[in-house]
């Protein structure tokens, strides 16, 4: 059974959180182990200028969350990690589906909708303000970094889903227009690592400023967890563990039994306080091996940068033979290309020489018939007179013929002309 290919990119704009790791880092580690698979995955960092001008912040965000995949337990010989800079068949490729999507898919983004509401709801009358042509566009280089790799799977969030079935739209116009290339990926949307609560209850997002960083300092971690919005309840008071941010981020580490052990504890009244120190030492005893693995990966760049140049050369390996077979189909070829349907045709015609020996015997064979009549016009006593009356008659016959005397006569016409070419001037 051939492998799928799964895919899953994250954006380089800020430092990596649980919600991350839960939601993407996690799964996507566990698919790589799985033979059935051929994984990719990618630091986003042309996707982060898309909202980010802050340098130091890509550059910075480059760097955690590369150390984060590895510290986690990436196995970077079964699965090809890199940077999405690194691959410069992807901006090209963008360009070519560019050129094939429409603007009204683009209208129907979700991004620029809510961008242009956000303006409506505003008041303002330029409904396009502050929406640059990274943000309208986003979704064709979204569309390339999959269909680079031909990815059958892309795990992504119930947000996200729409910018895959646009990649479908745009792969299917190309391989209607040119021929089949790219593969039609499918969403997979995993209903239990879609809401990562944040410290408010709501999604985990750095968009609302309510993330656990992946790896902060012990210290820091806990006074996070004190920030954790609760009920009212008080301490011996039953409390709901599925309506809790508290018990849902344990259960996200946790053990079967360890998560029936809390849930107990909830249904007996455990206080807010004890309940945050618990799920503090349950993540910091999780977190910690991993989180000295990355604190020596940070202090290790360099064998960071090896890792990702090295994925990127993995990567362009398929990469570069797709982006050729690509740039072929589009017309972008050597001046000398002639693409393979066209030789079968060239070899299965004569070849130059026998055309050139049929079309002289042909020549021959019409002069022979019409040698009188060339004898008449050359013995004339005003030739060029003759010649172009000759012509001028012919011609004129040529009218009132059918299908094949016309052709016959059409052939007749070209030699006369041709013979007769320097008395015509």
């Amino acid at each position: 059974m051939s492998k799928k290919t799964v895919l899953t990119g994250i954006t380089t704009t800020g430092t990596p959180h649980i919600g991350n790791y839960l939601g993407a880092i996690k799964p996507a580690i566990a698919a790589s182990e799985k033979p059935e698979f051929d994984s990719y995955f990618f630091l986003a960092d042309y996707h982060a200028l898309i909202k980010c001008h802050d340098p130091e912040r890509v550059a910075q965000s480059s760097r955690e969350i590369a150390a984060t995949w590895l510290a986690m337990g990436l196995d970077t010989d079964k699965a090809t990690f890199y940077r999405q800079s690194d691959i410069p068949e992807i901006p090209e490729l963008t360009w070519i589906l560019t050129c094939m999507t429409s603007k009204g898919l683009m209208n129907r983004s979700h991004a620029y909708k809510a961008s242009v509401d956000a303006n409506r709801d505003s008041g303002k009358e330029e409904l396009d303000d502050g929406v640059t042509m990274g943000l309208f566009s986003y979704p064709m280089l979204m569309a390339a970094d999959i269909l680079m790799f031909n990815a059958d799977v892309v795990p992504v969030g119930k947000d996200q889903i729409q910018h895959i079935e646009m990649t479908r739209d745009i792969a299917g116009r190309f391989n209607n227009t040119y021929t089949e290339l790219f593969t039609l990926p499918d969403a997979q949307v995993d209903e239990d690592t879609q809401l990562i609560p944040g410290l408010d209850g709501r999604k985990m997002s750095k968009s609302y400023d309510n993330t656990l960083p992946l790896f902060c300092a012990p210290d820091k971690l806990y006074k996070l967890i004190k920030q954790i919005d609760t009920d009212s309840k008080l301490p011996g008071e039953p409390k709901d563990a599925d309506n809790s941010t508290l018990f849902q981020l344990y259960n996200c580490f946790a053990s079967d039994s360890e998560a029936l052990q809390m849930r107990q504890r909830f249904v007996e009244g455990i206080g807010w306080g004890d309940a945050k120190k618990e799920l503090f030492e349950f993540l910091d005893a999780k977190l910690s091996q991993p989180r000295e693995e990355y604190n020596r990966l940070m202090n290790d760049l360099p064998y960071v940068e090896s890792v990702l140049l090295k994925g990127a050369d993995k990567a362009r390996a398929k990469a570069a033979p797709l982006l050729e077979q690509v740039r072929i189909c589009v017309g972008i070829r050597p001046l000398p290309f002639v693409p393979a349907e066209q030789v079968k045709k060239i070899k299965a015609q004569k070849s130059v020489e026998d055309i050139a020996r049929a079309e002289q015997g042909r020549r021959r064979g019409i002069l022979m018939q019409l040698k009188g009549t060339l004898e008449q016009v050359l013995n004339s006593d005003n030739v060029p007179r003759a010649a172009q009356q000759l012509i001028s008659a012919k011609t004129e016959a040529l009218q009132t013929l059918t299908k094949k005397a016309k052709l016959k006569a059409e052939n007749e016409l070209q030699v006369l002309t041709e013979e007769l070419a320097k008395y015509l001037s």
